[in-house]
């Protein structure tokens, strides 16, 4: 399970990185591909966030983390690279 959560939190780290690439950076200069992309990837970081919480608390109970850690892990996916830092501070060694 450990693994999958360690996929899935370097995935939502992408998706939210690429979602604020498309926001800061296409956004200004190609309005229209912007517009195409926007549901896509919001669509994609949307379900990787909620994956990532849902994992989370799966392994806050099946590895008796504690409440300080799971807040940790939790409070990352909404910094941006928030998810990296978990990765290599707590799943280093998975």
């Amino acid at each position: 399970m450990l693994k999958i959560f360690k996929i899935v939190a370097f995935l939502e780290g992408i998706s939210y990185l690429t979602l604020f690439g498309n926001m800061l950076i296409i956004k200004p200069t190609h309005r229209e591909l912007y517009d195409s992309l926007l549901f896509p990837i919001g669509m994609a970081h949307g379900l990787l966030f909620i994956a990532y919480i849902v994992l989370s608390v799966m392994l806050k109970v099946e590895e008796n983390w504690s409440w300080k850690k799971f807040g940790e892990i939790t409070a990352a996916s909404v910094i941006p690279f928030g998810t990296f830092y978990i990765e290599k501070k707590y799943l280093r060694n998975v």
